[in-house]
């Protein structure tokens, strides 16, 4: 053999990927064995979004072996993976130099503050201008040929939506914040600004949630999961009160649901009757959680954005 001593080791592995429209298979490899699933596909389409391969797995497009497995699922070599995406979904790898305000920062997460109207992740429609976008730009900025840096959503805040959220940094940092999320260690508080006026200075809202498939549009069900909001009232003005609620449950669109199933839906909600305004009126003002090195509590606030508390007048 030309080029190689004939004493040299070789080493010899196969990647095969067949591509037929959308639904990709692929055979696991030695130097794949023990990869977690969700490790496995980023690894093979690092230009998608982590979030994105995930809710593949959870939605039932991935298979292996010719069965449906989690995503903590353990690869082994030679494992037949078929699996479903959209090739030209955006990707979060683009890095945009995009003004972010930053809370906290540290060599394991990041904590910013997301402006109302910026999308969280690309999607298939828009591909540019998300937090990702900016993130991988400021976490990437100096590293001079070092390894690239994916930022990792924990959790998600609609665009409309502004306040705070954690990133991480790592596989590791991503796999302990999202374990503290599952086991409700994370305190996530928002502050709202509702139409009418609430009677009771402080609730707690029970309404199941599902999906109308018709519809295109997640409200309360009675055949949906179950779903808690508590609530304190912080402010009342003339036709308008402010209040502070923490979801118990996580539920798509939990908060903007239930305000409008006690006939106070969020100022700026119009797709669920809500009062017109220039934005929807809810921000995550607070969250807190232990650092996933060493444990250490973390808090963090900021302040109620000024339309919430200028729009209504004054308070009585």
């Amino acid at each position: 053999m030309r080029g190689v001593a004939q004493d040299s080791p070789l080493f010899f592995f196969v990647v095969r990927i067949f591509i037929v429209g959308t639904r990709i298979e692929l055979l696991a490899t030695a130097l794949e064995n023990k990869k977690r699933l969700d490790d496995f596909l980023f690894d093979r389409f690092s230009g998608l979004s982590r979030m994105y391969l995930r809710e593949i797995v959870k939605n039932e497009k991935c298979e292996v072996n010719g069965r449906f497995e989690n995503i903590g699922y353990k690869i082994r070599r030679n494992d037949f993976v078929e699996i479903e995406i959209d090739p030209t979904r955006g990707t979060a790898m683009q890095p945009e130099e995009i003004p972010l305000e930053i809370t906290y920062e540290d060599t394991d997460l990041i904590v910013v503050n997301k402006p109302s109207g910026m999308l969280v992740h690309p999607t298939h429609r828009d591909k540019n201008g998300t937090l990702l976008n900016g993130l991988t730009h400021h976490l990437n900025r100096n590293r001079n040929g070092s390894a690239v840096i994916r930022p990792g959503l924990v959790h998600r805040l609609d665009k409309e939506t502004s306040g705070l959220m954690v990133v991480a940094k790592s596989v590791r940092v991503h796999r302990v914040l999202a374990d503290h999320f599952k086991r409700k260690l994370v305190e996530k508080r928002y502050i709202a600004l509702v139409e009418g006026l609430l009677k009771e200075n402080e609730g707690f809202i029970e309404a199941p949630i599902g999906r109308y498939a018709d519809l295109k549009l997640w409200n309360v069900k009675d055949d949906g999961k179950h779903a808690s909001t508590k609530f304190w009232v912080r402010d009342r003005y003339a036709d308008t009160t402010l209040i502070e609620m923490e979801p118990v449950t996580g539920r798509t669109n939990q908060l903007r649901i239930h305000c409008t199933s006690i006939g106070h839906p969020i100022v700026g909600d119009i797709q669920r009757n809500g009062p017109a305004f220039d934005r929807l009126c809810l921000h995550a003002w607070k969250l807190s959680f232990r650092h996933p090195n060493g444990g250490e509590q973390l808090n963090f606030e900021t302040l109620i954005p000024k339309s919430f508390v200028l729009r209504p007048g004054p308070s009585i």
